[in-house]
């Protein structure tokens, strides 16, 4: 699924076959979750292909090495040179590109990294959540509380709390699970940020115990460009009562319509919200079909 006999991967500072690249199995990542990784995706557009917000996921990057105390031997222009490289060289123009910065070196301690290796891949990878609207369930387990582990930093070992959630949710039938926060606030999903709306104006949880998402951030930014009321604040799961709608954003779902959440029902059908609205939206941006400052190199 994710690769062939001759797909290129680029491991610290060379391009080789993915089907050949190696990890020790001492290595301090591989045991402790101890890395940092981004989503990022490249779109084909009349200009060729453009990997969208490079700039953006490639400064987090760094922001969650200097977070965990992981050393990144590459500047931000590199990687998305790096990143181009990949792509031609897997011929590949619509793609999903995953950079991982991680500790290889045999390394059983809990002391943080001297050293860093970098692997990054790419594939053909569909909307991650589908195109179908989702029906999604509170999850029994929350998000983690920002007192303990740095939310804001995409650290590999985070996602053991999305695994546990997503699978419980669809083990009882949904499509995905919604974690709240510690406080019982709506947090956001295993892997997406979510959005509802209501009165025609848009509600999103805030900073704090989300993963302010490149995608979440762009689909604000359309909204207000739009003259669309965006409201970042705490909110429980009954302020859930009487929206018109909901939907996911994330680089790998890409804009995903909510049918429902748990016994709340949105009743407007998807494609005629405002989520739709900016999902067409966000589309044509990312396609180079709209020209919008939001559009970073």
């Amino acid at each position: 699924m994710y690769f062939k006999e001759n797909t290129v991967a680029f491991v610290d500072g060379e391009f080789v076959r993915a089907d050949q690249a190696t990890c020790s199995v001492y290595a301090q990542s591989l045991h402790y979750g101890y890395a940092v990784f981004e989503g990022i995706r490249a779109y084909n557009t009349p200009q060729g292909p453009h990997v969208f917000k490079a700039r953006e996921h490639y400064e987090r990057l760094e922001y969650s090495c200097n977070t965990v105390g992981m050393p990144l031997p590459y500047s931000v222009e590199e990687l998305i040179q790096i990143s181009y490289q990949l792509l031609e060289k897997n011929g590949l123009t619509d793609a999903y590109i995953r950079p991982l910065v991680y500790a290889a070196t045999p390394n059983m301690s809990l002391k943080c990294a001297s050293s860093s290796n970098l692997l990054m891949a790419v594939w053909e990878w569909g909307k991650y959540l589908g195109d179908q609207s989702l029906r999604l369930t509170i999850s029994p387990y929350e998000r983690p509380n920002p007192k303990a582990v740095p939310i804001e930093a995409k650290i590999s070992g985070h996602y053991v709390n999305s695994i546990i959630a997503s699978t419980e949710a669809k083990g009882r039938g949904y499509d995905e699970a919604l974690l709240l926060d510690m406080n019982g606030y709506v947090a956001e999903g295993p892997g997406a940020n979510f959005f509802f709306e209501k009165n025609g104006e848009l509600f999103t949880a805030p900073a704090g115990s989300i993963l302010r998402g490149i995608t979440r951030n762009t689909i604000i930014d359309l909204a207000r460009e739009a003259g669309i009321t965006v409201h970042e604040k705490f909110f429980t799961p009954a302020a859930l009562q009487g929206a018109t709608g909901a939907f996911m954003t994330g680089t790998a779902a890409e804009v995903i319509g909510v049918s429902s959440v748990d016994e709340v029902v949105f009743e407007t059908p998807f494609q005629d919200t405002i989520g739709a609205q900016l999902a067409r939206r966000y589309q044509a941006l990312v396609t180079g079909a709209l020209t919008s400052a939001l559009s970073s190199k």
